[in-house]
């Protein structure tokens, strides 16, 4: 019973958080209104929720995350410097066609987000056949090593978790 009114229960608490965070003061209507969105929101968008991903390696997804966050910080370092630096080689951007193994979406969806999260890389394409992914560097100085190291690096631990 209490699934099926709350089948997202941690999107309905953010909810509810979110729209009391919004509407101060804290009045009983609020409250109320709150609630409702709480176990409203959640039960008309169930459709649209993809099924549960099931993560086979726990360890792989946590050292893939440190690799993410320490690679965030160099490429900020790399960003900043090639943004700020005058009269050294100014960065030369890029893209690269990186050819993908991994074909599960949720693995996908997750290298998107990689891409988007690190400074100097974007997503810009991806083939219709999931075949190919177009990514744009920032500073781009070896194509290849680049390539193996998005496949090294995001792509062989994202097929370990998912696949």
């Amino acid at each position: 019973m209490m699934r099926r009114l709350f089948p997202a229960p941690l999107l309905s608490l953010a909810l509810v958080a979110l729209w009391l965070v919004l509407n101060n003061p804290y009045s009983l209507g609020q409250w109320l209104m709150a609630l409702l969105l709480g176990v409203v929101v959640p039960l008309l968008t169930q459709s649209l929720r993809p099924t549960r991903a099931r993560i086979r390696h726990p360890w792989v997804a946590f050292k893939l995350f440190m690799h993410v966050g320490m690679d965030v910080i160099v490429w900020n370092w790399r960003v900043l410097r090639g943004t700020l630096g005058r009269g050294q080689r100014m960065p030369q951007g890029g893209f690269v066609t990186v050819p993908l193994d991994l074909r599960e979406p949720r693995g996908l969806a997750v290298l998107a987000a990689i891409m988007c999260v690190i400074p100097g890389t974007i997503w810009s394409e991806l083939a219709l056949d999931r075949s190919a992914l177009l990514v744009h560097m920032f500073d781009l100085e070896d194509a290849q090593g680049e390539i193996e190291l998005i496949k090294h690096r995001y792509e062989r631990p994202l097929m370990e978790i998912f696949e």
